[in-house]
């Protein structure tokens, strides 16, 4: 079979090739996935640059977390009726040497989830890590039900669905801040109240005024590093601000404005949440995607063979969405 891999970190032209592998089976418990797509996410370009460590885990990594395919082959255990399923994988590369940037792969069968009729195979390659993490961000700390939200970078990838999913789980308001008028039409189409423009507009202003003064409860933090003096001007007392996301590895936090706002903290990383709080973001999901009422932008569809064009799209932020490969 053909997969796209590396064997040391650089730039994505240098290090990222296509080779032959041979099929692999799967062991007691796990399926084989012949994939149909692969998810490119920005933890799959850090890792490939090596911004996180220039020493690789494995001698040969398959890189990318997310896919969608169908189910040609299972291990001891596992249902036969499982053969033929469409499914979404999470985690595939996640302290493994073999992620979905290949014809198959093989992973514990709870790693490969149905993905509904209706649904098309492009969109399942979207959901490991930023559906979910959207979902997660959404559903943490009581949920979002009756609260006024802000999604920041409500028009990328994790952004886009944050702001469905908080309209569809009952938010009162739900805010968003974009970095263009393009953006803005987008985050409105997915649901949003509010857009703002923090490149051109008063965002602490906007946002006061559309919450009557009164703040925002939630926020759904991209980028903490960036964002904390602003986060900290709109939140309400006692309100929670959920971080999946930073621009910089360290970063400062004021001690006094926290502990007097009695500001609520939380910072998650999709990949390690635990057994219930996946199952609730899968399931939620799952009724979401079976109702019809999500939609699914995907930025950029590419054959598996430019798989450095679409690292480099994701690596400069010229993808407004999802950036996905078609496994041929």
């Amino acid at each position: 079979m053909q997969a796209a891999f590396y064997e040391r970190t650089g730039a994505a032209a240098d290090v990222l090739q296509l080779g032959e592998w041979p099929d692999p089976q799967p062991a007691a418990g796990e399926v084989r996935v012949r994939l149909r797509w692969s998810g490119v996410n920005p933890s799959d370009v850090k890792s490939r640059a090596g911004l996180r460590s220039k020493d690789l885990p494995f001698a040969r990594v398959v890189p990318h977390s997310d896919g969608m395919g169908v189910i040609d082959a299972v291990g001891e255990g596992v249902p036969a009726s499982r053969l033929g399923e469409r499914v979404w994988v999470w985690n595939a590369a996640w302290g493994r040497a073999f992620g979905t940037a290949a014809q198959s792969v093989v992973l514990p069968q709870r790693q490969a989830v149905r993905l509904p009729d209706g649904v098309p195979d492009e969109a399942g390659a979207c959901f490991g890590i930023p559906a979910l993490t959207a979902m997660h961000a959404v559903l943490t700390r009581g949920g979002v039900q009756g609260q006024r939200v802000l999604v920041a970078g409500a028009a990328g990838a994790v952004g886009h669905y944050a702001v469905q999913f908080a309209r569809l789980l009952g938010a009162r308001q739900v805010l968003a801040t974009v970095s263009s008028p393009d953006k803005a039409d987008i985050a409105r189409a997915a649901g949003a109240d509010v857009a703002i423009d923090y490149r051109h507009e008063d965002v602490v202003a906007r946002l006061r005024e559309a919450t009557g003064g009164l703040g925002v409860d939630r926020i759904i933090e991209v980028d903490i590093a960036a964002n904390t003096a602003l986060d900290l001007q709109v939140l309400r007392h006692g309100g929670d601000c959920v971080v999946y996301g930073s621009g910089a590895g360290e970063f400062k936090l004021p001690f006094f404005p926290l502990i007097i706002g009695s500001v609520g903290l939380q910072f998650f990383i999709v990949y390690n949440l635990n057994d219930s709080e996946r199952a609730h973001a899968e399931d939620t999901l799952a009724r979401l995607l079976e109702q019809g009422v999500l939609t699914h932008r995907i930025a950029q569809r590419l054959p598996l063979a430019q798989i450095a064009r679409a690292h480099e799209m994701v690596e400069q932020g010229r993808a407004v969405g999802n950036v996905v490969l078609e496994i041929p």
